[in-house]
């Protein structure tokens, strides 16, 4: 299988990567990158050809991976209005819609019809993501599997039915990170409250939250459970809790998802204008 990335930047560098452990070939795989010393880092650490224009050995291949930044997608696909048949395109761009790509590659030939798209998160840096995928009908299985062969290099996957549903997995896992980092921040502040030196305090904050996390993920229990069964009956974290609750700590989090997504509406109306 045949893969070009439009764009070589951090999540394709982890899509390579990813890919690369997992057995694809370099010699099968193509970034089209701007700027030079990119092109010279890929090659030189993946071994894959890295070229500055989308040329006929760029174009000549099973799978278009757009990985170049929503705000500069229009005028990347530009020139390749018309040049695309059977390839599967698939596109990382947060907030653009199959409809606005498809119409932006299909040029004058009409709306291109075979895309994925899929809304990764920045563990997938690790090879820990979590991406969400949805294909236009006019994808087939074969197609559906490639996909979830390149991005689950880089994390789990999920399929989504509905585009319009993307939003909210940006909301959820596009956005999650920074919710974590966020909580992590401030956990790692408390600690320094209760007089803890910063490093003692950062990895009391972090191999907290990564340990509840792999807990979760192993346990067959969900995790409200889990919650219940380490909050005693007047106990500590019922303390704690309680103080969460009064400060409406639940429905805000809910609320940052719904803005997240809202904005990803948003973007998507904004960024798909021609």
């Amino acid at each position: 299988m045949k893969i070009s990335f439009l764009g070589g930047g951090n999540m394709a560098a982890a899509l390579i990567g990813g890919m690369l452990e997992r057995g694809f070939d370099a010699t099968e795989l193509q970034v089209v990158e701007l700027d030079a010393g990119n092109r010279e880092r890929l090659q030189s650490r993946f071994g894959v050809r890295a070229t500055d224009v989308a040329d006929a050995q760029a174009l000549a291949c099973d799978v278009l991976v757009l990985a170049v930044k929503p705000q500069q997608m229009k005028a990347a696909l530009t020139p390749l209005a018309g040049k695309l048949h059977a390839t599967l395109v698939i596109s990382i761009a947060a907030g653009l819609r199959v409809a606005d790509i498809g119409r932006w590659l299909g040029g004058n030939n009409g709306a291109y019809k075979r895309i994925v798209r899929c809304m990764p998160n920045t563990p997938a840096l690790i090879g820990a993501g979590i991406t969400g995928l949805y294909a236009d009908s006019s994808v087939d299985a074969a197609g559906r599997e490639a996909a979830q062969r390149i991005l689950a290099a880089v994390g789990s996957t999920v399929w989504i039915a509905n585009e319009a549903q993307l939003d909210g997995v940006t909301g959820v896992s596009g956005s999650g990170p920074a919710y974590v980092f966020h909580f992590i921040e401030a956990l790692e502040a408390a600690g320094r409250a209760q007089g803890f030196d910063a490093a003692t305090a950062r990895k009391l904050a972090i191999d907290t939250v990564l340990g509840a996390a792999k807990l979760a993920a192993s346990s067959e229990d969900s995790p409200s459970v889990l919650r219940e069964k380490v909050t005693s009956k007047g106990g500590t974290t019922a303390a704690a809790l309680a103080h969460l609750a009064a400060g409406g700590w639940h429905d805000m989090l809910v609320g940052a998802v719904s803005a997240a997504a809202a904005r990803g509406r948003e973007l998507g109306d904004e960024l798909g204008k021609d």
